[in-house]
């Protein structure tokens, strides 16, 4: 039952079983969206690992602590977090001056936004944007649920190094090499550019709900395209494709502008 031409079932069941069970017992619902994920730290743990690499980063990082452009920052994103469902997150809102065309949120609310993007958000409309889409992946726990996609991969490798362990050195290669492939391209990519395009539509939402203007993000993301020519294709990235984006926005963009009327009136 266990072997059959050098594969042992054995480990494959287990693992089978395990997440059936890690499934069950760890799964929480995305705000806003309602997506189910799969997450397996607290939120204090989360919020800890975000914390000491906040830190971290602005320790190595030339910090901007006055001006217009750092107040800005803290500005949109003091408006963005008020109308997020926030859990609980003690906000930080830095601006770091560096070339790089790049923005984070760290869980627990540890934001960074990089002088570098600020050529392309080019106004207040877009930084809320940037800082909509990222301030989303921390409070829909993505990182977690990466690490926890991270953790079912090598276990899920484990077993099947384990049940191949028998057949000859090339076909085991063979066979380890193509649970890589699938695993990073059928699993984890994917995965990924789902996240990407829930904090989008997230973001888009809160950006809204913030009285900043919806209608500038497929118009950020035509200025990001011409400003990352040469990206690989969607189905190689982590990310979806500056044309996916743009189409998508295009599509939450009635949404997004009805919940805009509805949170500020005329304004």
């Amino acid at each position: 039952m266990n072997r059959r031409g050098g594969f042992r079932l054995l480990p494959i069941v287990l693992f089978g079983l395990y997440l059936g069970y890690y499934f069950i017992a760890n799964r929480e619902e995305v705000p806003l969206t309602g997506r189910k994920q799969l997450v397996d730290i607290s939120r204090e743990q989360e919020a800890s690992l975000g914390l000491s690499s906040y830190r971290q980063i602005l320790r190595q990082s030339a910090v901007v602590r006055s001006g217009p452009e750092a107040a800005l920052v803290k500005s949109i994103g003091q408006r963005i977090a008020k109308v997020s469902e926030d859990p609980g997150f003690e906000w930080q809102y830095e601006l770091i001056d560096d070339n790089q065309a790049n923005a984070f949120c760290l869980p627990g609310g540890k934001v960074a936004v990089y002088t570098g993007i600020l050529p392309i958000t080019q106004n207040e409309n877009g930084l809320a944007v940037v800082m909509g889409h990222e301030i989303a992946h921390a409070i829909a726990r993505h990182g977690a649920e990466r690490m926890a996609h991270q953790k079912l991969v090598q276990i899920g490798a484990m077993a099947t190094s384990v049940a191949v362990g028998d057949m000859e050195p090339r076909q085991r290669q063979l066979v380890l090499g193509a649970l890589g492939v699938g695993a990073q391209f059928g699993i984890l990519l994917p995965f990924s550019r789902e996240h990407e395009s829930e904090a989008d539509y997230m973001g888009l939402i809160y950006v809204a709900r913030a009285c900043f203007d919806p209608q500038e993000a497929p118009k950020l993301w035509v200025r990001m395209g011409e400003a990352s020519k040469g990206a690989p294709s969607e189905f190689m990235s982590t990310h979806p494709s500056h044309e996916t984006r743009i189409r998508q926005f295009q599509e939450w963009m009635p949404e997004a502008m009805k919940v805009r009327a509805e949170s500020c009136g005329g304004r």
